[in-house]
């Protein structure tokens, strides 16, 4: 499988979109979800490549990469806080629950519904 990167920059509505690993690949797309497939099929028109042994990496061109890195790197920042909480959430949950304190009670403990609190109980 050959893996190449496609850079995308926005131009008047369209995704325009160049491919250096594969010479004279140029296209366009309206959304970036399209940019794969448009990848592929203009590689095996130019290089007989199968779309099937095609792997397209796509990156932004331009001033929004930056933004938009650390916008990812906050989402996954605040998922792996998110699984840390949950983890806390459930022995907390199971503790309470172990010295007899009702759902409802833990749950306005700690800030969640008496439903959660259950679900975390049983997990």
């Amino acid at each position: 499988m050959k893996t190449v990167t496609a850079y995308a920059t926005r131009c008047e509505g369209w995704w325009a979109v160049r491919v250096p690993e594969i010479d004279g690949l140029f296209t366009q797309a309206r959304r970036l979800d399209q940019i794969p497939k448009m990848v592929r099929d203009a590689a095996n028109l130019l290089d007989g490549i199968p779309p099937t042994e095609l792997e397209v990496d796509v990156e932004i061109d331009g001033d929004l990469e930056p933004q938009i890195r650390k916008v990812q790197e906050a989402r996954r920042a605040a998922e792996v806080s998110q699984r840390a909480a949950t983890d806390i959430s459930r022995a907390t949950v199971k503790a309470l629950a172990h010295q007899g304190v009702c759902y409802r009670d833990i749950g306005q403990l700690l800030g969640v519904s008496y439903q959660y609190t259950q679900k975390l109980a049983k997990s």
